[in-house]
């Protein structure tokens, strides 16, 4: 299990929850309620699961693909610790992490 935090775009709210091991991050927040769209299901041909994680736990991901860095890059308001949640898959490692949902997003398949 891994204990998600969410904080909203305005740092406002946050919503702990516990997310089972093999769990895309995706997935957890959507089942959460957190707007994060996922307009591409997780095929990595959008950035609307784009997140913003907290540098102290930045480090703990495994890195992210040149696909994805390439699709952050069209993420809008992206940060050097920005990931896309359909690619960061929940281990038992891993026993926290704080997660921040940006503010505003592009989808790219409606462009």
């Amino acid at each position: 299990m891994t204990k998600v935090t969410f904080i909203s775009a305005d740092g406002e709210q946050r919503q702990e929850v516990d997310a089972p091991a093999g769990s895309s991050l995706l997935s957890v927040a959507q089942a959460a309620g957190q707007p994060l769209e996922g307009t591409c299901e997780g095929q990595m041909a959008c950035s609307t699961c784009h997140v913003i994680i907290d540098a102290a736990d930045f480090g703990k991901l495994r890195r992210a693909s040149e696909d994805e860095e390439d699709m952050l890059d069209l993420a809008a308001a992206a940060t050097r610790t920005s990931r896309l949640a359909c690619q960061i898959m929940l281990d038992e490692k891993l026993a926290s992490l704080t997660v921040r949902i940006p503010g505003e997003f592009y989808n790219m398949q409606g462009m």
